[in-house]
């Protein structure tokens, strides 16, 4: 598919966000500042990337250093979520690190994608964008949940269990709750929505069966990622209930 000249392209974007802001401003909904914010800097952080992206695909050696930055602001991000302070900090990279791992490991080594820069960064950032979710999600409902169960925790702590053992339900819970939206993304694959993946490629020319293919890999991918980010979130916020209880019981 051949790009379509830049200022077309600037003429849908601009008739877009405008019937985003006549519907917005007609039902009265006060999210129109909002709403051109978010345009601008999705254009912005779009166009830096591409530019980043395509110098990283003619210097194949930048891949490593790309995708280590891009854990390191996920890691980062996540630990803003979870709102516990910097001491999570190594778990959240731990947990987003093995979870890109699990997932990408298997995808290139089989290979199903091929060991290229242009398909290593695509499908290994989605899989750490995905990890970085998963452990948000984990670690915010753990956080909640602890917090809304103290006296529930606290009493296995007196009866000498360990801070893994004390919150064992709280973190399978959050575990099974953060891998909701995974799950749901997978199911309704092809039946409720068409995604991100199987459109570009549709877009860009791939057959029907090839955009299958790597979509289905993304989609399993990002469950395995998932799953196994959730888990390591889990455990190692587990062991660390003790010391995090002044954040965990005050508001």
């Amino acid at each position: 598919m051949t790009a379509a000249p830049l200022g077309r392209v600037a003429v849908a974007l601009v008739v877009l966000l405008g019937a985003a802001l006549l519907v917005l401003t007609v039902a009265g909904v006060p999210v129109r500042r909002d709403a051109v914010v978010a345009a601008v800097r999705a254009a912005v952080q779009l166009t830096l990337v591409a530019l980043v992206i395509a110098w990283v695909f003619l210097h194949p050696g930048g891949v490593v250093l790309y995708l280590t930055l891009m854990l390191g602001a996920a890691a980062w991000t996540s630990t803003r979520r979870i709102g516990l302070g910097r001491r999570v900090l190594p778990s959240a990279a731990l947990a987003i690190a093995a979870g890109a791992v699990a997932a990408a490991v298997p995808v290139l080594a089989s290979g199903a994608l091929p060991l290229r820069a242009e398909t290593v960064v695509p499908f290994v950032a989605q899989v750490i964008g995905g990890s970085m979710t998963a452990v948000s999600l984990t670690g915010g409902r753990l956080r909640d949940d602890v917090r809304a169960e103290w006296d529930v925790v606290e009493g296995w702590l007196a009866l000498g269990a360990t801070s893994r053992q004390a919150v064992a339900e709280q973190a399978r819970r959050s575990v099974a709750r953060s891998l909701v939206p995974a799950l749901d993304q997978t199911r309704s694959a092809g039946l409720v929505v068409l995604p991100g993946a199987f459109v570009g490629l549709l877009l860009g020319g791939a057959s029907p069966t090839q955009a299958a293919q790597v979509q289905l890999l993304v989609l399993v991918g990002l469950l395995a990622a998932e799953s196994v980010a959730a888990v390591v979130t889990a455990q190692a916020l587990s062991r660390q209930v003790g010391a995090l209880r002044p954040a965990l019981t005050t508001d």
